[in-house]
């Protein structure tokens, strides 16, 4: 005992006890908080995924990974929107695609919710390849009335920049367009389909 009665190793004992304490609590508690995450089994199951794409330059081409799978987000010109229509007699017939496996704003000539941006997933439709983005109209080996699209290298299936099958490609449908919307007007969230653009 020290003086005024108060025994000064208790009172450190107490706060050292008292610290370990905070600091255990500190270490059983990150974890914790970091279970309320969503795990990188669930984002692979199909937990939506953000991208600002406000960066993106035109004609330019990010790629996003959602479900496992590549997500193709193209920024394409208005030079891009004036030549799909020119292609449409060289895409395989439209009775051939499921169309109620499209988001309902997917069922237009751009097949997208906003005619800027392009959002498909990269898997080719004929045997899940990952086609190849050439954005220039200009002739390739491939096609020389090339406009700008997808060539899939494996097997021949072109594309064009709304993701539209060519005919005489083995791919028998379109690219598929995923859930997506905006928010904030630059912030796109693939796997969320609200109206929010």
């Amino acid at each position: 005992m020290s003086d005024g009665g108060v025994n000064k190793t208790r009172r450190r004992l107490i706060f050292a006890t008292a610290g370990m304490g905070g600091v255990g609590g500190a270490f059983v508690a990150v974890p914790f908080i970091k279970s309320w995450n969503p795990s990188e089994k669930a984002k692979a199951a199909g937990a939506p995924v953000k991208q600002d794409i406000s960066k993106v330059e035109p004609g330019q081409m990010v790629t996003l990974a959602w479900r496992g799978k590549p997500v193709y987000v193209v920024h394409r010109t208005s030079e891009t929107l004036e030549q799909l229509p020119s292609i449409d007699d060289r895409l395989k017939d439209p009775e051939s695609e499921n169309l109620d496996q499209q988001p309902e704003y997917a069922r237009n000539e751009q097949r997208s919710r906003r005619s800027d941006y392009l959002v498909i997933e990269g898997v080719c439709t004929h045997l899940g390849c990952a086609p190849k983005f050439h954005p220039e109209v200009k002739p390739e080996p491939f096609d020389p009335e090339w406009k700008g699209g997808f060539y899939c290298p494996c097997h021949g299936s072109r594309f064009d920049l709304a993701g539209r099958v060519f005919s005489g490609s083995p791919a028998s449908d379109n690219l598929k367009v995923p859930p997506h919307s905006y928010e904030d007007g630059n912030v796109l969230i693939v796997g969320v389909d609200e109206e929010t653009a």
